[in-house]
């Protein structure tokens, strides 16, 4: 009999499913994407033909398209049922692309292939979307395209002029720039705070009836003598209870989480990063224990919600219960079609692996459950005590007298959905409630402490979250990622549980800031989000909002040329002179973030690090560079140290000897692009590589070992290969680079 063939992302959503589908189906996994714009940009987008995008087969993934293709031509039907998002919509059409078959609302019917969509992965849900198959949604695939093209032309134009103008490698991208500026306009808000001193003075009083109550002073003196004579007033004065005021207030149950909701409370409760939280709700969803994990929408389907209605009867009583309640969904472009995060068996108490993923369950299904539960009843109170003066009358009189003091409490009445969530509860202070106004009150000590107000607080991963999603900065599905980028790039550092942008993030934030305002700005970000929005309901035409996007930007990129490079970040502190030389530094931006240099360099080498320290810098050689006459200095690389011009970057002249890490492990194979210079090993970023060694001159690479033959093809270096091809040619356009290749075309 022919299969069915039905794919997903992953393998363990593809086991899970596999589970509930018989021997009609063959379930398989693409392993998430499968093709993506090339890294170099030369040929990513045609802008002039309409910013067409041209895809290739993601580095790795050439099994994986062969894999489906091979299956895909012996199944009767071919399903694609990626998860239910945009980007989603796009992995299933470039598979469908990929492995040759095509099917969008656009485009002709292909009987054969079909898409399918469930939220969440149980045999009820899979089940139900195999009986409603549907084409591939063109609109929401063109704006997962329209977010890679856009974020593309964004980042690779601002990168590239930021490299020449601040630092080679440092990089600019479309969301993560305004969450940088965020971040950095709190970190100067920081900066810049002038703290302000004052005092807070509390009473520590008794009742009658022996319990002792805390009250504050409602005024906070900003002298020292202020305080003290308040503090001496207070310890001669007799006391009484003021006025009272007892209201009781109603603490409505929350929401069932979105995306947004659930990284905040993993982030406060848990601790959890948002891209460890997205790790783990990731696995729970493919487990089959909770609903899909990115949504803006707090609904919830009818039978899943009276199912927790019918659990909060069980478990806590009649009064704890409440009808089925539908939570307003706060973002204008949620879909009420999707769900909130929840368990998709509210029965099951508990699921998931040991440890964090077990206690992100408990959280989604505590939540889930409250959500569907009473109200809660809070006694709030405010209490005064009144301090009266020896031989006054009242506080008012003229003379000595004091403040008002007061002291605020709550108490929980009726607990309602805190007996679910009782983390949720906070800290109860609970005042006697059987003071009247008038009764006497005896001082047991008065105290008064220095204090100072305090800047803003640095970001939480947490905080960032809900201002990005404030602001409508990005989406839900892509905070984590956001944080994740800013933190890799070393624009932000994690510091305990909070954000703080680093010298090199305030640097670049500063640059985009003063000549890229307006495209790093809430508003713009915000718009284009809402654009994408319109897209994928297909209110908005792709090419249309990329042209108003990239036409006015591309200009003011260009407009931006001819600036200077910003290698003077300012003058350095005067307490710290140059340590050679002992004149004036100025600040300078390097790899690891900000340095103090010598304001003569290259004349002079001195340099210190942020904290004034003394550097160790290039030492002079007392060679003159063959190239520009400019000193010969040694230096200190990832690699070890090499000798090269001082003149750098004018002067990229390195100098060649046995002591050079640049020439060690020389192949003796000379070099076919120059006939000068011989491969030598050397170690990048990504590993081992070999290089001529007549570079910067000659730039000529290869990926593996040279064997010093020749391609019969094309005549470029032969290198080794694996197992199974000993040998191939270094040349990625000829034939001989990859036997293999055919494999790709079947």
């Amino acid at each position: 009999m022919t299969q069915k063939l039905l794919i997903v992302e992953s393998p363990a959503k593809a086991k899970t499913i596999g589970k509930y589908l018989g021997s009609e189906y063959k379930v398989m996994a693409s392993i998430g994407h499968i093709r993506d714009l090339p890294k170099s940009n030369k040929n990513a987008i045609d802008i002039s033909a309409g910013f067409v995008p041209h895809y290739e087969i993601s580095k790795g993934k050439e099994k994986v398209v062969h894999d489906l293709r091979l299956a895909s031509k012996g199944a009767s039907e071919v399903l694609l049922a990626t998860d239910p998002d945009r980007e989603g919509e796009a992995i299933a059409w470039h598979i469908a692309e990929a492995i040759g078959l095509k099917n969008s609302k656009s485009q002709a019917p292909n009987r054969k292939i079909k898409r399918v969509v469930f939220h969440e992965i149980t045999k009820e849900a899979v089940s139900e979307a195999l009986k409603h198959p549907r084409a591939i949604d063109d609109n929401l695939k063109t704006a997962q395209e329209a977010r890679r093209v856009l974020d593309r032309l964004f980042g690779y134009d601002l990168s590239g002029l930021i490299w020449t103008k601040l630092r080679y490698g440092l990089s600019a991208g479309r969301v993560q720039s305004p969450a940088l500026r965020i971040l950095v306009e709190r970190e100067k808000e920081i900066q810049n705070f002038v703290p302000e001193q004052f005092w807070v003075i509390t009473a520590e009083l008794e009742t009658p009836r022996n319990e002792k109550i805390i009250f504050t002073s409602s005024v906070e003196p900003k002298t020292e003598a202020e305080a003290k004579k308040i503090v001496e007033i207070g310890e001669k004065a007799s006391w009484q209870v003021g006025k009272i005021e007892a209201s009781e207030m109603v603490r409505k149950s929350r929401a069932p989480f979105t995306t947004s909701t659930l990284q905040q409370s993993a982030s406060t409760r848990l601790r959890l990063s948002p891209s460890q939280t997205m790790r783990l709700a990731q696995k729970l969803y493919e487990a089959g224990h909770i609903t899909y994990m990115r949504t803006d929408s707090t609904n919830l389907n009818t039978v899943a919600a009276s199912e927790m209605v019918a659990i909060a009867k069980k478990d806590y009583g009649e009064n704890y219960a409440s009808s089925v309640k539908a939570y307003a969904t706060r973002s204008k472009n949620a879909q009420e079609a999707h769900e909130a995060i929840r368990p998709t068996h509210p029965n099951l108490r508990t699921a998931g692996a040991l440890g964090a993923e077990q206690k992100l369950y408990q959280l989604i299904w505590r939540r889930t459950l409250a959500s569907q539960m009473a109200d809660a009843k809070v006694l709030k109170t405010k209490m005064t005590a009144i301090g009266i003066a020896v031989g006054k009358d009242s506080p008012s009189s003229e003379g000595e007298t004091l403040p008002p003091f007061t002291a605020n409490g709550y108490r929980v009445t009726f607990d309602g959905w805190l007996k679910a969530d009782p983390a949720a509860r906070g800290e109860e202070v609970e005042l006697p409630s059987k003071l009247a106004e008038g009764e006497p009150l005896k001082l047991v000590t008065i105290n008064s402490e220095g204090k100072e107000t305090s800047p803003p607080n640095r970001y939480s991963e947490a905080g960032l979250v809900k201002e990005l999603e404030k602001r409508g900065i990005g989406r839900p599905s892509t905070y984590a990622s956001i944080i994740k980028t800013i933190i890799d790039r070393g624009y932000v550092e994690k510091i305990q549980r909070s954000l703080k942008a680093t010298d090199t993030g305030i640097v670049v934030s500063d640059f985009l800031s003063e000549h890229f305002a307006s495209y790093i700005s809430d508003s713009f970000t915000a718009k284009m989000e809402d654009e994408l929005d319109e897209i994928a309901t297909g209110k908005m035409e792709y090419v249309e909002s990329l042209k108003n996007f990239y036409g006015p930007f591309h200009k003011a990129v260009l407009s931006k040329k001819k600036i200077p490079k910003i290698s003077n970040l300012g003058d350095a502190p005067k307490e710290f002179p140059c340590p050679i030389c002992g004149d004036a530094m100025i600040w300078k931006l390097g790899k690891n973030g900000r340095f103090m240099s010598c304001a003569k360099f290259p004349d002079c080498l001195g340099a210190r690090t942020d904290s004034g320290e003394k550097m160790e810098g290039p030492k002079e050689t007392g060679e003159l560079c063959p190239d520009c006459a400019g000193k010969l200095v040694e230096r200190s690389g990832r690699y070890g140290k090499f000798v090269s011009c001082g003149n750098y970057p004018k002067c990229k002249f390195i100098k060649r000897d046995a002591n050079n890490l640049n020439n060690a492990n020389d192949t003796n194979v000379k070099c076919p692009a120059c006939n000068e210079g011989t491969m030598v090993e050397k170690r990048g970023k990504y590993g081992i590589f070999y290089g001529c060694s007549n570079y910067p001159k000659c730039k000529n690479i290869i990926k593996t070992k040279p064997t010093g033959a020749l391609c019969p093809m094309c005549n470029s270096l032969m290198m080794e290969g694996t197992k199974t091809i000993p040998e191939r040619c270094s040349n990625k356009t000829c034939p001989n680079h990859n036997p293999h290749k055919c494999l790709v075309n079947i």
